[in-house]
Order: structure tokens, then sequence, then C-alpha cells
């Protein structure tokens, strides 16, 4: 092999590592903020909205971002399954720790999904399980599998456009809480739709948002 043959042979393999080595940039957080309405987050479109603008002072805004929320069926509109909207992973947080490796992986107990591994955008902790205010309830609208739930009644603020009556299922972004309710995206029903009421139960508005890419 000539010079110019092992020249271009190393500079293949170095391009080739290049192109599949692991994108650990930020792929996941929790909002740092909500929409402050309460669970009114204008529907899903205003909902990936928020992901999007929040990823983009983060300086991630070149990714697409998808809020992990599911909603119910109605007369105009099928359901939609939180798991479907936000592709296939890995996924990083603003440390660079990977959280899951796929859908199935964030859907079982390997995930690394906790109070520490939770972060919003910024890279931040959020209050969790026995911090004052507790903040850890995470709207979804979701069962543990990622799917919209068939139970009797509002499971999802009326699909996230409302800001009173009403209920939406949450999860425990630090995986604590009394009477087994440690999953991450189904631990029980909130006690309202408005602000005020997310924060009576243990939240602040606050939801999942993923990189789709």
């Amino acid at each position: 092999m000539n010079n110019i043959q092992l020249f271009l042979t190393s500079t293949l393999l170095f391009l080739t590592s290049i192109s599949s080595a692991q994108d650990n940039s930020l792929s996941f957080f929790v909002t740092s903020i909500g929409s402050g309405n309460g669970a009114d987050l204008g529907g899903l479109t205003g909902a990936d909205a928020h992901c999007q603008m929040l990823a983009t002072t983060a300086g991630a805004g070149n990714k697409n971002w998808r809020a992990y929320l599911s909603t119910v069926s109605t007369n105009n509109q099928a359901a939609v399954n939180a798991r479907d909207r936000i592709g296939q992973g890995p996924w990083y947080n603003a440390k660079g720790v990977r959280i899951a490796q796929n859908l199935n992986d964030l859907h079982s107990t390997n995930n690394k999904l906790s109070k520490t591994n939770s972060i919003d955008e910024k890279g931040n902790i959020i209050n969790g399980f026995g911090d004052k205010p507790n903040r850890h309830d995470i709207l979804t609208g979701s069962t543990k599998n990622g799917m919209a739930s068939n139970e009797a009644g509002d499971t999802t603020c009326s699909n996230w456009q409302n800001s009173g009556k009403g209920s939406a299922l949450v999860g425990h972004h630090d995986r604590m809480g009394g009477n087994n309710r440690i999953s991450w995206n189904s631990a029980h029903g909130s006690f309202g739709c408005s602000q005020e009421k997310l924060k009576i139960t243990g939240g602040n508005g606050y939801f999942y948002c993923f990189s789709a890419d």
C-alpha cells in the first residue's frame, strides 16, 4: 500500500468513526416553566412549541422537539399516544446522561429517570417529594406504557386545552411518592386543571420534552 492509499484509508476510517459516534447532546428535559395557565397548553401543538422554545434557549433548537403527552379520542380526532410522538431514542439530559436507549428501555424499570437525572433544559434539578414546594407531578395523560388512557373521566384536561375543572394523569419525575406512586409517567390524576389545583396536587404544570430526531 503506497502513501496515498494509506492516507485515503486512514481518512475513511476517521470519517467513519465520526459518523458512528453517539450524539449525547441534549435530547430530553423536563420543562423549567409551564404554560402559566395550568394544563391548558394550547393542545399538542402549543405544548410542542413550548418544548421547541425552551430547547432553543438552551442551544438545542435545531432538533425536532415533542411534548410527551397523550390525548384521548374525540368526535374530531383519534387518540394520540405519547410514546408515538417522541422518536426512537436514545435520549440524553442536559448533563449528557443517557436516560434511555429506546422506547422499550424508557418504558421499563431500566430507564435512568430520577430526581438527579430528570432535570430541566438548563440542567437544573426540579423540586421533588419532600421538598417545599413539591413539584414532582409531570403532566402526561398517559398509562405506564405511554399510551392514551381509556379510564372513565377526564385524563388529559380536555386534551390539554382546559385550565378549569377536570383532571390529568401525571407522573413523578423523581419516581418517589406514597402508596407506590413511583411511576415517572402515570402515578395518579391531578385535583384539577388550573394552575392552583396542579400546585395543590404537587406539580406546577411541567411536562416532558423529547427530541424526536
